[in-house]
């Protein structure tokens, strides 16, 4: 909640409390978020090799909350803030930066400790249970959602940005509160060494050993296996074969080098969900301005554009523990296996929603567009749709991810791997301000930039939309080649 609270509405803040326009303010948004995400991969490193999940949690959770109480002071102090129509000056942006990116790397700190220290309760032997707790895991990121689109909006809005910094660092006081009172029932991993250290040997003594000859190489995996008899067979041995020459290097064992196979074998699958995160980000960014120049009437009451979010929100919570009842049931049935409840066909068909979300988007825009030429507006109603769609694509291929990565992984690199659910979505950032970029750059060779200025009217946010549209198409058969492989 106290993430969301600020991320959902930063450009406004960005943009009529630090006066940076409208495509700088979208780039900050998405920057900030995609860095939040992307440090989760060093809070997953952390929490693997160098202190407990435990105390990872704490530590990252103190950065951000450190960094929210120097958000919360320059809200509350005009002195560190521009003055109208002016810029930022280089401290006061200093301020802004700091107390922003301490923010992020608290939350991707905190992203990469808590689902996966919240798993290791549980018993790994029943995958049922593992699913059950990630789905409600999700529920609650939802209900904190909720929370952050509908009181926090309108505090927001109505109380000042003061208020809602202040609001979310008593917020998240409490939940580190209320997290470290559980320490002494809690199960704890204790870390087990670097296991990027251990990749990258491994990588290193094949890349090494790659011109070895076939008998040295049988010669020394007899050897392993007379080392390691409890050697379990299984589709893992089917891939990257060429790792098996780092068997040569006495140093390597044959645990590390399936260490490395399973972590490799997970990238394509991580990589094939970072362009549905593009559609995702545009949520936070062009959503709003558009909402923002749309009929946001509901008899006397005026729509906050970010809490049309409410509507997938509530389907989500509502579908999840619909989820858990249906699948109960079927369970009791003997149905485990069905193949919709499977990570990778989850996974598959967000992705597919994803695509068909940006589809829906450029039509709206173009009648959003066509309307405003006309003088007439839009009801932000219309917004309704590529929000509902992209958010239970989020719940499916977010959901699934996280469940995917943890089971997996192996047990020394639960953490990191968990949070390759969370590096995508930052990946998928990070590429939207790359694409704006490159879409700006190309248009504007060609006459007007499609995103330009603060011109949202005369703009072609349609064009991107259709863009990112058949981008995500593409993507997706190329996610279900890879899935098909694992």
């Amino acid at each position: 909640m106290v993430f969301l609270a600020n991320a959902i509405n930063f450009i406004t803040y960005f943009n009529k409390s630090m006066h940076y326009p409208h495509a700088t303010s979208a780039n900050m948004v998405t920057n900030f978020m995609g860095t939040s995400f992307l440090l989760s991969i060093l809070g997953g490193f952390i929490g693997d090799s160098i202190f407990t999940r435990f105390t990872t949690f704490i530590v990252f959770c103190t950065i951000e909350l450190l960094g929210l109480i120097l958000l919360t002071i320059q809200a509350q102090n005009p002195q560190f803030r521009p003055e109208l129509n002016e810029k930022p000056s280089q401290s006061e942006a200093t301020i802004l930066y700091t107390g922003l990116y301490s923010m992020a790397a608290g939350v991707g700190g905190i992203n990469a400790s808590l689902s996966a220290h919240g798993a290791d309760q549980l018993d790994h032997g029943n995958q049922r249970l593992i699913s059950a707790f990630f789905n409600w895991f999700f529920f609650s990121l939802c209900l904190g959602g909720l929370i952050s689109c509908t009181v926090m909006v309108w505090v927001e809005q109505n109380k000042g940005w003061n208020w809602s910094f202040t609001i979310t660092a008593i917020v998240l006081s409490l939940a580190l509160s209320i997290f470290i009172s559980g320490s002494p029932f809690y199960r704890y991993k204790l870390p087990g060494g670097s296991a990027l250290t251990r990749i990258i040997k491994v990588l290193a003594s094949a890349a090494r050993n790659c011109k070895a000859s076939p008998e040295e190489r049988v010669e020394n995996q007899y050897a392993a296996s007379a080392i390691n008899p409890n050697r379990v067979d299984g589709k893992s041995h089917n891939k990257f074969k060429f790792l098996d020459k780092a068997l040569i290097d006495n140093t390597i064992s044959e645990a590390q080098i399936e260490e490395t196979r399973t972590f490799l074998g997970l990238l394509p699958i991580f990589a094939s969900t970072i362009m549905m995160n593009c559609c995702l980000a545009q949520l936070q960014t062009y959503s709003v301005v558009q909402g923002v120049l749309m009929n946001r009437k509901l008899h006397n009451f005026e729509i906050p554009t970010q809490s049309l979010s409410v509507l997938p929100l509530s389907i989500m919570l509502a579908s999840i523990p619909l989820y858990e009842k249906f699948r109960r049931i079927l369970s009791s049935k003997k149905s485990e296996k069905i193949h919709i409840f499977q990570p990778l066909w989850r996974i598959g068909l967000g992705l597919a929603l994803a695509s068909g979300s940006m589809a829906v988007a450029a039509l709206v825009e173009a009648k959003r567009r066509e309307a405003a030429l006309d003088n007439a507006t839009l009801s932000v109603f219309w917004l309704a749709w590529q929000f509902l769609l992209l958010g239970v694509s989020d719940t499916l291929t977010l959901g699934g991810m996280l469940e995917f990565f943890y089971s997996e992984a192996p047990d020394c690199m639960r953490s990191m791997c968990t949070a390759l659910s969370w590096c995508s979505t930052s990946m998928g950032y990070f590429l939207s301000s790359v694409l704006l970029s490159i879409v700006n750059s190309a248009s504007g060779r060609f006459g007007r930039e499609w995103l330009g200025g603060n011109d949202i009217i005369h703009s072609r946010l349609d064009l991107f939309y259709t863009l990112l549209s058949i981008l995500n198409t593409l993507n997706f058969l190329n996610y279900m080649y890879w899935a098909k492989q694992y």
